[in-house]
């Protein structure tokens, strides 16, 4: 069970990358309260059948399109009027960003711009936003709190992050809209489209004989079960009454990429001495892969939040919800 959200009941919401991971597991919760749910998404991460699940249930309705279509989106708005936008829409690939140098530039900063247009042309003044703890770099304090400063970002993704941030602090000054920003951990759970526990998952199903780590398996962050994730922004945007409510949302341990290694191979029956572990080598994944993250989560806690699922135990959760889905 989730913890009660106090949201008012049957609001119109909009939320964007409604076929994503994080917003496929939020429709089931804000249906389920009664409230009149407007998806968007274009499919480029998403999957069809994540948002199908919600589909056939009152209250939802879903809208094909691209968020770069600023025209079109404010005519939704204008139409609409939602009380309530979670943007949850980003290319969450970080590493697809260094092939592709402008897609963060469009599918994150441009694509929050053109919704806070939408949200002043409709008089709409409530916004959840999911940033990331990408945004503090490799800062020199850990854990590292939401007032670290200044901000060196190392990849296009986390620099449009900051950028949406940044964005979204001004159009609420401007326009007296109200802001929710959470900067995660690494959140995991079921349905994912993609991540470390989603990759070894259909590498191993490819190849039970062999698995392959980038870097060198030691980089270590905090990882957040996408339930607690939920729990988490529904508690902050409950609570949270000033203009611009900004927060960390982690956990306080964390778990390296090795032990995931070990955990999956475990979960998917396979004996470890059969399975060859190899490693690409270096601290990082790949360019833009901070290697040991650590997220300050004291001003959640004093908020009067705390996760349920520590870092292990959110992994371990996830690699099964992740097996049962993806392996026959």
């Amino acid at each position: 069970m989730h913890e009660s959200t106090n949201l008012t009941s049957h609001m119109r919401i909009v939320v964007t990358g409604a076929a994503g991971f994080i917003a496929t597991n939020l429709l089931e919760r804000l249906l389920a309260e009664g409230h009149e749910v407007h998806g968007i998404d274009n499919f480029f991460l998403g999957k069809r059948e994540y948002v199908a699940r919600s589909l056939e249930k009152p209250g939802f309705t879903f809208h094909e399109f691209d968020l770069l279509d600023r025209d079109r989106l404010v005519a939704l708005f204008q139409r609409l009027r939602p009380e309530l936008v979670w943007h949850l829409a980003a290319n969450s690939d970080i590493s697809y960003g260094t092939s592709y140098t402008d897609f963060d530039l469009k599918g994150g900063t441009l694509v929050t711009y053109n919704l806070l247009e939408a949200m002043r042309v409709s008089s709409t003044k409530k916004l959840i936003f999911s940033s990331s703890g990408a945004i503090y770099g490799e800062p020199t304090i850990l854990p590292t709190p939401e007032n670290y400063g200044p901000l060196f970002p190392i990849s296009f993704y986390a620099a449009s992050k900051i950028a949406c941030e940044t964005l979204i602090t001004a159009f609420a000054a401007s326009y007296q809209m109200k802001c929710w920003i959470f900067r995660f951990g690494n959140i995991v759970g079921g349905y994912p489209t993609h991540g470390v526990i989603h990759d070894f998952v259909l590498k191993l199903q490819r190849d039970p004989t062999q698995l392959e780590i980038l870097g060198d398996g030691t980089q270590s962050k905090p990882y957040v079960h996408v339930e607690d994730c939920l729990d988490g922004m529904m508690f902050g945007h409950a609570t949270a009454t000033d203009l611009v409510n900004c927060y960390n949302l982690a956990v306080s341990d964390w778990t390296s990429v090795n032990q995931i290694a070990e955990w999956t191979i475990e979960a998917m029956g396979l004996e470890p001495a059969k399975v060859d572990v190899s490693r690409t080598g270096g601290s990082r994944g790949w360019p833009g892969d901070v290697p040991k993250v650590r997220l300050d989560t004291s001003r959640m806690t004093a908020l009067g939040w705390t996760p349920k699922m520590g870092s292990n135990e959110a992994v371990r959760r996830a690699i099964q919800e992740t097996v049962a889905q993806f392996v026959p």
